[in-house]
């Protein structure tokens, strides 16, 4: 595996000293992969220009640093696959600047740069794609019909995370209590149903619930209410209110037979 070793140090120095500029600096729709170990292969991540076939998408390429570097130009391949005229099937890119045009002094900001270009600007005069290069000038809309396909299928960019997985369960655990609610029901109706009982209607089912809630809901050692017939829980009269009621009562029939028993008296005393 090629590695730093392959190229002088001076090289390898004035490398870093770009990739550090790259990666702190990175140029417009593009962002370059760095590794410490490795100056020979360069990778980078190139957004597709607006308003060009290759829109909204990500294409991943990468750069191949000779040892005799800058000498030699390097070699640019796209690794994500794309429908451009100067991109061969292997993803071998054609352009100028790497080729005869190519100049020591150019830096890899450059290089990229350029690349970048190729996708807004393609020269199917020296195609690598023949069949892209022939439909760029005989046919447009074809030639980006296909290049669109090709971004859709092969640059889509990672997609995220997805939100709300707590909304998710939430709504996953309610379920599963309406589920578990639903069974009991079916339970209570089955056992009913083996011993003979009348199944509970809806609305009953929902008042012993209620009765049932506003017993949990009485504090400890308090009284329950009662009914005139004696029921709990339908009658608003505590039991100790009701006691004084029912005293008071019996001391009123007793004063009025005591009356009573006055009146016969005087009546006897004056036949007499």
């Amino acid at each position: 595996m090629a590695t730093n070793e392959n190229l002088p140090p001076n090289v390898i120095k004035q490398l870093a000293k770009e990739l550090k500029n790259l990666d702190e600096t990175p140029p417009e729709g593009i962002k370059v992969g760095v590794n410490d170990d490795d100056f020979t292969t360069i990778f980078a991540d190139i957004d597709g220009p607006a308003g060009t076939p290759y829109e909204n998408g990500v294409f991943r390429m990468k750069l191949i640093l000779s040892s005799d570097f800058p000498h030699t130009p390097p070699k640019g391949y796209f690794l994500t696959k794309i429908f451009h005229p100067n991109i061969a099937n292997n993803g071998e890119i054609c352009v100028n600047t790497l080729k005869k045009d190519w100049n020591p002094t150019l830096g890899l900001r450059h290089v990229l740069l350029v690349i970048r270009c190729l996708l807004i600007e393609p020269f199917p005069e020296s195609a690598l794609n023949e069949q892209a290069g022939k439909m760029l000038l005989e046919n447009y809309e074809e030639y980006a019909r296909l290049a669109r396909l090709y971004t859709g299928i092969h640059a889509k960019p990672k997609s995220k995370p997805k939100h709300g997985a707590i909304s998710e369960s939430t709504t996953a655990l309610n379920v599963d209590q309406r589920n578990n609610a639903s069974a009991q029901n079916a339970d209570q109706k089955s056992t009913l149903a083996n011993t003979g009982a009348p199944s509970p209607s809806p609305l009953a089912s929902s008042t012993t619930s209620s009765k049932a809630t506003s017993f949990q809901d009485q504090p400890a050692g308090s009284a329950l209410p009662l009914s005139e017939n004696g029921a709990v829980g339908s009658s608003t009269v505590p039991p100790a209110a009701a006691a004084p009621v029912a005293q008071k009562k019996d001391v009123g029939l007793k004063a009025q037979a005591e009356k009573k028993k006055i009146d016969a008296r005087k009546k006897s005393l004056k036949r007499l």
